[in-house]
C-alpha cells in the first residue's frame, strides 16, 4: 500500500461526512477487482497491460553484425592509417557468412550483415579508400569498431516487460524482435456510462424549452477511446423505477458503470435510493473538492459504481482523479495514480479554497521550468475551461489566494503517464 496516502479525515472544512480526495481514492482502490486474464496477438495489445512477466525467447542481436555499412577486417592489434587490407569477397544484410577471414583480410559488409568467423573490428566505410583489391585506411583503426555483438542488446530469458506495465509502441517494438507473437494481458473493463436527466437536450429545437446538450457522455466516450476501449452510451428516463431497473440489468454485465447527474441532494436526484435498493455498498458519497465534492461512488455485486455531478467540469475532475486510477487498477496496472509536477503560478488566484480545489489550467514547460495559467472561466458548469486546458491546478483546502510566482502541485490531464507514488 502506498504510504503517501492519509489516514485522517480532511481538516479544510468542518461538514460531516467529508472525506479528502486521497482518502477517496485509496477506498475506491481497496475495494476494485481485477479483471479477467486473456491471450492476445502482440500486433492487437498496444496499450494493454501485461498479465505476467514477459521473456525472451532468443538473444539480440541473434549474431553478432555490422553496425555500418563498411569493411569487416581480420587484424590483431589496432591498426595505423596508411594500414591495407585484402578484399576478398562482400556481405549484404540477409546473407549467410561462411566466409573465415583470416589476418589481414577484409570483406565488404552491410549495416546489419553477419560478420565472418575471426573478424575482429569493422571499419566504416569513410575512412576507407579501394584500390582494386585492397583497401586502406585513411584514418586509424582500433579492435572491436562498429560491431554489435551477439547479446548484447537483449540476452536469452531476459525480461523484456513486467507484470502490470502497459505495452507501449517500444515495448511492442521489442517483443517482437525477440520473438514474442502473442501476450497475456487483462481484459478491457466493460463500462456502460448512463445518462439522466430530463435536461439533456437531443436537438437545437430542445434548447428552447431549458435543455442543455450533454457534454459529459462525449468527454467520457472520447477518452475511453483514445485508449481502444469501447463504452456503451445509455440514456434512461429521469424517473428512479426506470434508473433503478435499468441498473438491476447492468450491474450483472457490466463492470464499471458511469452515471452523471442525480447524485446530489435535490429533490429529484434519486441515485443514493437506488444504490440503497440494489444493496450496493456505498464507499462514500462526499468528498472535501471543488468541483464534484458530491462524488459517489458504491459496489453492487463486484460492478463499480461511479455517480458523477452533473455539471461538466465537476464530472471532468471526478472522472480524472477517481474513474481513470480505478480503471487503471482494475487492469492491474503499476502506475495508477495521477501524474503531478510542480509549476509556478503565472496569474492570481484570489478565491479561498476552504475545500481541495481544482483548476483547469494550462501548463506550459522549457528546458528549466514548468509555468501554469489558470484556463479562464472556471465555475463547476463551465465546459470551455476544460477545452482550452491540459491540466488541473490542485490548491489545498484552507488557503486563501495564491499569487503569481508561487510554486503550485499540477496534475497533467492530458497525459497518459500515471505514477506509482501517490503525491497528492
Amino acid at each position: 500500500m502506498n504510504s503517501a496516502v492519509t489516514t485522517e479525515h480532511s481538516v479544510c472544512g468542518s461538514e460531516p461526512g467529508l472525506i479528502s480526495v486521497d482518502q477517496a481514492l485509496q477506498m475506491i482502490l481497496d475495494h476494485t477487482d481485477h479483471l479477467a486474464i486473456e491471450k492476445r496477438p502482440l500486433s492487437q495489445a498496444l496499450n494493454r497491460f501485461v498479465a505476467e512477466d514477459i521473456y525472451s525467447k532468443t538473444q539480440l542481436p541473434i549474431f553478432s553484425q555490422s553496425a555500418v555499412d563498411g569493411y569487416a577486417i581480420c587484424m590483431d592489434i589496432d591498426m595505423p592509417a596508411e594500414s591495407s587490407f585484402e578484399l576478398i569477397g562482400e556481405i549484404r544484410a540477409g546473407q549467410g557468412a561462411d566466409l573465415i577471414l583470416e589476418p589481414g583480410q577484409a570483406v565488404r559488409i552491410f549495416t546489419g550483415a553477419k560478420i565472418p568467423l575471426q573478424t575482429t573490428t569493422v571499419a566504416r566505410q569513410e575512412i576507407v579508400q579501394l584500390r582494386d583489391s585492397t583497401i586502406i585506411l585513411t584514418e586509424a583503426l582500433r579492435l572491436d569498431a562498429d560491431i554489435r555483438q551477439a547479446g548484447e542488446e537483449i540476452c536469452m530469458s531476459q525480461c523484456l516487460a513486467v507484470q502490470g506495465q502497459q505495452l507501449s509502441i517500444g515495448t511492442i517494438a521489442a517483443l517482437s524482435m525477440a520473438g514474442i507473437r502473442e501476450v497475456s494481458v487483462y481484459r478491457y473493463p466493460k463500462i456502460a456510462v448512463v445518462i439522466t436527466g430530463d435536461e439533456v437536450a437531443d436537438t437545437v429545437e430542445d434548447l428552447n424549452s431549458g435543455k442543455i446538450f450533454d457534454a459529459n457522455a462525449p468527454l467520457i466516450q472520447a477518452w475511453f477511446q483514445s485508449r481502444n476501449q469501447q463504452v456503451e452510451i445509455m440514456h434512461v428516463a429521469d424517473t428512479e423505477q426506470a434508473v433503478s431497473a435499468l441498473f438491476q440489468r447492468l450491474r450483472t454485465q457490466y463492470d464499471l458503470i458511469l452515471t452523471t447527474g442525480g447524485v446530489s441532494v435535490g429533490d429529484y436526484d434519486f441515485l443514493p435510493k437506488i444504490y440503497k435498493a440494489i444493496q450496493a455498498e456505498v464507499l462514500f458519497n462526499k468528498i472535501a473538492m471543488r468541483p464534484g465534492s458530491v462524488t459517489t461512488v458504491a459496489v453492487a455485486n463486484k460492478t463499480y459504481l461511479f455517480g458523477l455531478s452533473g455539471n461538466p467540469s465537476a464530472c471532468f475532475t471526478g472522472f480524472e482523479l477517481f474513474v481513470k486510477p480505478a480503471v487503471q487498477h482494475m487492469m492491474q496496472a503499476k502506475a495508477v495514480y495521477p501524474q503531478v509536477v510542480k509549476a509556478t503560478l503565472m496569474e492570481d488566484f484570489a478565491k479561498a479554497n476552504p475545500f481541495t480545489r481544482f483548476i483547469r489550467a494550462t501548463a506550459s514547460f522549457t528546458h528549466n521550468c514548468a509555468t501554469v495559467v489558470p484556463s479562464g472561466f472556471n465555475k463547476s458548469g463551465a465546459v470551455v475551461a476544460i477545452a482550452h486546458s491540459n491540466a488541473m491546478i490542485m490548491l489545498p483546502g484552507g488557503t486563501r489566494g495564491f499569487k503569481a510566482g508561487h510554486t503550485v502541485d499540477v496534475i497533467l490531464t492530458e497525459s497518459n503517464v500515471f505514477e506509482e507514488e501517490l503525491s497528492l
